[in-house]
């Protein structure tokens, strides 16, 4: 290789690799792109990231949730590891298991919750709706325990109105004739 090509190909690996945050490492990839590595670090939020990060590696932290939107300026994002770190399991972490859901699936027994008590131990892929909060689309706990009499005054309420109606029917077959 020729002396300017190398020299190429160094700028272009230093130049990928100075958006690196301080607390992580950073590989340039031969398919372009950066391999992100901050593994272990005691990292308690999530570090800016370049936007041509293509692996993340978060594993082993003290990670407890992921803002709203925190990889959606990562477009090459194809390896995101974030097991090993207490996981806060509630709606904070919805944006998380969805891009999870959609990008690598797989992942989501790998993400085990420390928290709140009723997501503890349990993977972030297990958990329904109501055991990750209530996010604001589901009915209060309250009322949710209701369903059964709801059910029962909802049937009462169409047997009144067929009674009702039946002599509403009577009636009208008297007036007629």
């Amino acid at each position: 290789m020729p002396a300017w090509g190398l020299l190429l190909l160094l700028w272009t690996v230093a130049e990928a690799t100075q958006d690196c945050p301080t607390s992580c490492s950073c590989q340039a990839l031969e398919t372009m792109g950066l391999r992100v590595d901050c593994e272990g670090r005691g990292l308690t939020v999530l570090p800016t990231l370049p936007s041509n990060t293509r692996h993340l590696l978060l594993a082993n932290n003290s990670l407890r949730s992921v803002p709203p939107g925190a990889f959606d300026h990562l477009p090459q994002l194809w390896t995101l590891d974030v097991s090993q770190n207490p996981w806060h399991c509630d709606c904070g972490l919805t944006y998380l298991r969805l891009w999870l859901e959609d990008h690598v699936p797989g992942s989501l027994a790998d993400i085990l919750c420390t928290s709140p008590a009723r997501a503890a131990h349990r993977s972030l892929g297990q958990l329904t709706g109501y055991q990750m909060g209530n996010c604001g689309w589901q009915l209060q706990e309250s009322w949710a325990h209701l369903g059964i009499w709801w059910d029962l005054a909802l049937v009462a309420v169409a047997v009144v109105g067929m009674a009702l109606l039946g002599g509403l029917l009577c009636i009208s077959k008297e007036y007629l004739v």
